[in-house]
């Protein structure tokens, strides 16, 4: 115990030495959370579409109106369809709506009237989101205006709530969500660096010709970085609940011991990282790329598991991010939900324990593999 307390003393020491570390660990953190609160979006707002309407009935006027009527949608109205296309091409516009001049006639005649909606395919959920607001707009205004004698009559009246998230507030989501990918960078783009560093520098060396041994180089590492990660998981929850007001619903003891274990997991990978690879440049960019891309497009933050290709789903069940992002929205949004909590729970402690076993074996206790 004295020799691991003496490595741990000496990693914090070269922790307090190294601003990189604190950079790392409380910087890196402060910008990623302002980039996800201000810089990423992912509610739909003010999208800009086009209508060309060639039925100057009253009642489609009405319609057209109606069109404007969201704080997510501006319209504007041309009689020129190839101004709106030139518009539509250029991006000035996401789409256009063409009311053609029968369509009030068909309509009061019992018969099917067609409105033709273009959409910019280019940006898919913005083209879905506008084809879905036309039809919204459009089924509410035949359901109470004129023409409402002529449809069939609504038998089952949808009454739609909304759970947990009342307002759908994209932030709510986000946020916690981005706690998961700032801690997979901490805690492999920490620990990626640790032991690379001790062979680039020659402490390695110093530290093979004493009586240590593999498990408390291990130990030693671990431990300070984990206890320095813990602490930027508290200042990124301090920074989402106390800052930005996102609201917590569970249980913070309960938060904090499964934020451990999946920092525990991803130290694992960066020190497998750092182990196999002893360069800092070389272990800082691989860190990057299995650290950060897996976090923030195959844990479910931002594209549903579900849509992926079967194999790729597979993949995602090895990755730590992706049970720890479904452990801390249900927290946050829903509360403690213990079913959630016991199951990625111990998805963590194996995927952690399986990195740290590879840790252990892949520790070269020699100068020169022979």
């Amino acid at each position: 115990m004295k020799i691991l307390w003496a490595l741990v003393k000496k990693e914090f020491l070269q922790i307090i030495r190294d601003p990189s570390s604190i950079i790392i660990s409380f910087v890196l953190p402060l910008i990623s959370v302002l980039i996800f609160m201000y810089g990423i979006n992912m509610d739909s707002v003010k999208v800009t579409f086009g209508i060309k309407n060639d039925d100057y009935s009253a009642e489609v006027a009405h319609l057209v109106n109606a069109f404007g009527g969201s704080k997510y949608i501006d319209s504007i109205v041309s009689d020129d369809m190839n101004d709106l296309t030139q518009k539509l091409v250029r991006s000035e516009i996401k789409g256009i709506v063409s009311i053609p001049n029968d369509f009030s006639k068909k309509l009061e005649m019992g018969q099917t009237a067609d409105l033709m909606v273009i959409s910019d395919g280019s940006e898919v959920n913005t083209a879905n989101y506008l084809q879905n607001y036309v039809m919204q707009i459009s089924n509410q205004w035949l359901a109470t205006g004129k023409y409402a004698y002529s449809m069939s009559p609504m038998i089952v009246t949808p009454v739609i709530r909304t759970w947990y998230n009342q307002n759908l507030n994209g932030y709510f989501f986000i946020l916690p969500g981005s706690i998961a990918v700032t801690m997979t960078l901490i805690g492999i783009l920490l620990t990626a660096l640790v032991i690379a560093r001790e062979w680039e520098r020659g402490t390695m060396e110093s530290l093979l010709s004493t009586r240590v041994s593999k498990m408390q180089i291990v130990f030693g590492k671990y431990i300070p970085y984990f206890c320095l990660g813990m602490l930027s998981t508290i200042f990124n929850l301090i920074l989402c609940i106390g800052v930005f007001q996102v609201p917590f619903r569970g249980n913070y003891i309960v938060l904090l011991f499964v934020s451990g274990l999946f920092l525990f997991s991803s130290m694992g990978i960066g020190l497998l990282i750092s182990s196999k690879l002893k360069n800092q440049f070389l272990a800082s960019q691989v860190s990057l790329g299995i650290g950060f891309l897996p976090a923030l497009l195959l844990s479910g933050l931002v594209f549903p598991i579900n849509s992926m290709p079967r194999i790729v789903q597979e993949i995602t069940k090895i990755l730590p991010p992706r049970h720890y992002i479904t452990f801390i929205e249900s927290e946050f949004m829903v509360g403690t939900v213990w079913p959630v909590v016991f199951k990625c729970s111990a998805l963590l402690i194996v995927i952690g324990l399986l990195f740290f076993i590879a840790v252990y074996r892949s520790t070269d206790m020699r100068l020169t593999n022979g």
